[in-house]
């Protein structure tokens, strides 16, 4: 789950009822070149990697975005990638 509290499931429930508005929101984002200040939020936590909980050094950042966004990104890598094969 992501800072705005929507989780994967809710997408996957909703299915293709989704696609409509998923669009929409990536239209209005590729015709405006940035995206909603709302979508660079992200919930940061420490994840622990190593023995001694006490140094810093024994830990990493992990993110959580919002899944929405995540899946737009997914979007448009996955055409980015068909542009470039077909371009090849």
């Amino acid at each position: 789950m992501g800072p705005d509290g929507v989780t994967g499931e809710i997408l996957k429930l909703s299915g293709e009822a989704m696609i409509l508005y998923l669009a929409l929101l990536l239209y209005i984002t590729m015709n405006n070149g940035t995206l909603p200040r709302d979508w660079k939020r992200a919930t940061v936590v420490p994840i622990h990697k190593g023995v001694n909980r006490s140094l810093v050094t024994n830990y990493i950042v992990g993110s959580s975005n919002l899944v929405v966004c995540k899946q737009l990104e997914r979007v448009i890598a996955s055409y980015l990638r068909q542009v470039w094969d077909k371009n090849d």
